[in-house]
């Protein structure tokens, strides 16, 4: 069985979603026999490379909050990500184009090493002092995940490069009407959208192996990130 996941680098909640769903795939009983697929989506599609700026001027701007109120949303979050055993700073994060990053995750898919490069990319965007929006880290990312480091820089200096691939993703996200993410496609039959609590996803998982479920419904709701980067708070 086939699980597809759309994600942003971006999005907190994709990876939070992504830890809670790893949980619910060890609960499920032919975890061994699911190949997990992931696939770009990009919050901000229109911010262009190096046009980046602070995490909480974003939340401040996009939802009309102080600078406290947006350290409080974030807190939120932050809040979520620990208990998931998940690092999680509040201060000093940057928000910018994720393209040359989704393109490099799918040079790391071609390669067999996509889980292990996008688990790197996380941890340094939300866990970390390292900025995924430069290409110097996104270069030695991709050599601590396993990648060629040459072939990384190739593919960051050429924007052609799998730029392909990643609209073909998110042409397939909207075809399956994901409008935000994190979204989780099971065997092209079952949709979970959002950071579901890790039960949920064992739920789909055993719905879907067991073919009950119609095509791609959505189940529940849950918080996700949106165009723009806009994120929901709740959860």
């Amino acid at each position: 069985m086939r699980v597809e996941i759309w994600s942003d680098v971006a999005c907190p909640w994709c990876y939070i979603g992504k830890a809670r769903f790893e949980q619910g795939l060890a609960a499920f009983a032919h975890a061994d026999e699911v190949e997990v697929v992931h696939r770009s989506f990009e919050l901000d599609p229109d911010r262009a490379p190096g046009d980046t700026l602070p995490v909480l001027d974003l939340l401040a701007r996009r939802y009309g909050r102080t600078q406290d109120e947006a350290r409080g949303m974030e807190e939120h979050v932050a809040a979520n990500a620990r208990a998931e055993g998940l690092g999680y700073r509040t201060e000093g994060r940057d928000h910018g184009s994720t393209f040359d990053i989704h393109r490099v995750l799918h040079l790391a898919r071609a390669r067999g090493r996509q889980s292990e490069l996008l688990d790197l990319a996380y941890r340094a965007n939300f866990a970390e002092e390292r900025s995924v929006f430069d290409a110097e880290v996104l270069a030695a990312l991709g050599v601590e995940a396993g990648l060629d480091e040459g072939e990384v820089r190739e593919v960051i200096a050429d924007r052609t490069r799998y730029a392909e691939e990643v609209r073909a993703d998110e042409a397939e996200a909207a075809a399956l009407g994901a409008t935000g993410v994190p979204f989780f496609v099971l065997d092209r039959r079952y949709g979970v959208s959002g950071g579901q609590p890790a039960e949920v996803f064992t739920q789909a998982l055993e719905q879907a192996w067991q073919g009950r479920a119609a095509t791609t419904p959505t189940t529940g709701e849950a918080a996700a990130c949106g165009p723009e980067g806009a994120c929901e708070v709740g959860a």
